[in-house]
């Protein structure tokens, strides 16, 4: 067994360490009133035998029946519902480990594989961590105990029996590996049919577009027909082992059949004694069975722990211990990059880079693609750290912060712009949920949204999706979720890229009103968007290259003049553009 695994497993069963020992003591009463059951039932005969009462066995028949049920029901409903809670504290680790994880840990990973680790995963957690040991655990105790009671009523019949019974537990033994390994590849391929398909599914109409709905079709059943392969080598390998064991105890039943009426005719041994061994052969399959299903159970329960044990080792943003904000700077920029060098584990992205942000007024970062921009922006939402170099937050280092402080004091509008789950009124609220009434409606009006949101039946309470809205309606509600409330810096990736000519001004006026208040960052691959911000920062290679209007760059700076003149902007006088 992988002992790393088995910790993981064991970490989940530990809260129901109290419910699991009380499953395992009505599991071995189940037991013991099975295993009684045949010995009972040859006292029936014995006393049928000798003209006896009948009374006390029969008596004693129903009450280890009823037992047995009552004892059963129990046991079912406990570790059932143990199952359950821990499926549900696996989930919520998992959830809040997503949730904690740097942005780069997440990103690297496709989605859907990262949901099928709460999803598909963790129920296989259930049978594991609740039942499967005590299975184990039962099952050996059962086939002990039926041995020894064979034992007990003839040792001949038991030798016998046993030679099945060994061999049956070879097969075993050398058949489950392969079982357990041929589960783990299922489940490997399950979680990347996952990714594959929720990414095909987020960009269906690209798919339609380019005519590629065979071939995601096909590369998407690729993973389901490895799947599959996997899935039905190990039902093969299960059936071997099922038959071989079935094969097993019928053919000791056989034998001892064979031998007992040999030792009954030869008086050796009573009829009654004859019956109850073959009682105890025809039940030794459930011991078998019981380990057998317990260990698969065990074993994929392993590889699902050692999955979500990947997802555990996720690095999550962990915050320093918070320095005195005594020698915060109130007259200073807001933000500053003190040659601060990052990248994503290959190139850095950005490298040496320095700029103060001032408390007000508009920063545009302009340049080609790959330059650095949104690279820049991440470093100052701190979805990425550093590898050398310093941030600052009002003259405080951002290492000396916590993540929730730094990025209180920003508002944030993504490239992508994707609708939060919920109503339009659940993405107004969701960096400030405690927002009144009045102050959405100021922000929709701010972003030209107000006649919109009217127009809907259930205004701010309509559920939002990819059909209720258009993508520059989209991205309004976005920019209008972020100026809820006065950050002390805006940051907008490419806020104008999905918007008409009139909301473009509307935003660029929003812009205008909000740098008058604080400071905005905007990054764009569209100069109109920048054309009159009061500083434009040029970035080529990841290093910002010059820095100024737009008038001083365009007779200064070579790249930037290359820009302008691709978009076909000579002067700043079009600036409706």
């Amino acid at each position: 067994m992988d002992t790393p695994r088995l910790k993981v497993l064991w970490s989940f069963a530990r809260p129901h360490k109290g419910a699991l020992a009380g499953g395992l003591v009505l599991a071995l009463l189940g037991s013991s009133a099975g295993l009684a059951t045949p010995m009972v039932t040859k006292w029936v005969l014995d006393s049928l035998g000798s003209s006896g009462s009948l009374l006390g066995p029969v008596l004693a028949l129903l009450a280890l029946m009823v037992v047995g049920a009552v004892i059963f029901l129990t046991q079912w409903i406990l570790l059932g519902a143990v199952g359950e809670r821990v499926v549900l504290r696996a989930r919520e680790s998992l959830v809040r480990r997503f949730f904690r994880a740097t942005v780069p840990a997440v990103t690297g990973r496709p989605v859907g594989e990262l949901v099928t680790r709460v999803t598909s995963d963790t129920v296989l957690l259930r049978e594991a961590a609740a039942s499967s040991v005590i299975g184990l655990i039962n099952g050996m105790v059962m086939l002990v105990g039926t041995l020894v009671l064979m034992g007990v009523l003839d040792t001949v019949l038991l030798l016998t029996t046993v030679g099945a019974v060994v061999v049956v537990v070879l097969l075993f033994a050398l058949l489950m590996p392969g079982i357990a390994k041929e589960q783990e590849k299922v489940q490997e391929r399950v979680g990347k049919l996952g990714g594959v398909l929720e990414g095909a599914l987020r960009a269906i109409r690209t798919v339609k577009a380019s005519r590629a709905e065979e071939r995601q079709t096909e590369r998407v059943m690729a993973d389901a027909h490895t799947a599959a392969e996997h899935g039905v080598r190990a039902v093969r390998r299960q059936a071997i082992a099922w038959v071989l064991a079935w094969g097993g105890v019928q053919m000791a039943i056989v034998l001892v059949l064979g031998v007992g009426a040999w030792r009954v005719s030869e008086g050796m041994l009573e009829v009654s004694s004859l019956i109850a061994f073959l009682l105890y052969a025809f039940g030794l399959m459930e011991p078998i069975m019981e380990l057998s299903q317990n260990m698969t159970a065990l074993q994929s329960g392993i590889a699902a722990a050692g999955r979500i044990r990947e997802i555990e080792a996720l690095e999550v943003e962990t915050d320093a211990p918070v320095a005195s904000s005594a020698g915060a700077s109130s007259g200073g920029p807001v933000l500053e990059l003190r040659g601060v060098t990052a990248g994503y584990g290959g190139e850095p992205a950005l490298r040496d880079v320095s700029l103060a942000i001032p408390r007000r007024g508009h920063i545009a970062l302009v340049g080609p693609s790959g330059a650095g921009k949104t690279t820049l922006l991440s470093l100052v939402m701190r979805f990425l750290e550093p590898s050398s170099g310093t941030l600052m937050v009002d003259g405080q280092p951002y290492a000396e912060q916590t993540y929730s402080a730094v990025r209180s004091r920003l508002a944030y509008v993504e490239q992508e712009t994707p609708i939060v789950p919920g109503t339009i009124r659940d993405n107004l609220l969701f960096t400030h949920p405690d927002a009144t009434e009045e102050e959405l409606r100021r922000a929709l009006a701010e972003v030209r949204l107000t006649d919109k949101v009217d127009s809907l039946a259930e205004g701010l309470d309509t559920p939002l999706s990819s059909t209720s809205v258009s993508g520059g309606e989209r991205q309004r509600i976005a920019l209008a979720r972020a100026i809820l409330r006065t950050p002390d810096v805006l940051l907008l990736d490419e806020a104008t890229a999905q918007v008409d000519g009139l909301t473009e001004n509307a935003v660029h006026d929003c812009i205008r009103r909000r740098a008058a208040e604080g400071a905005v960052i905007t990054v764009a691959h569209r100069l109109s968007t920048v054309i009159d911000a009061d500083t434009i920062v040029v970035m080529e290679s990841g290093q910002i290259r010059a820095q100024g209007t737009h008038a001083h760059l365009l007779t200064t700076d070579t790249l930037y003049r290359d820009l302008v003149e691709a978009l076909r902007i000579a002067n700043p006088e079009p600036a409706q553009l």
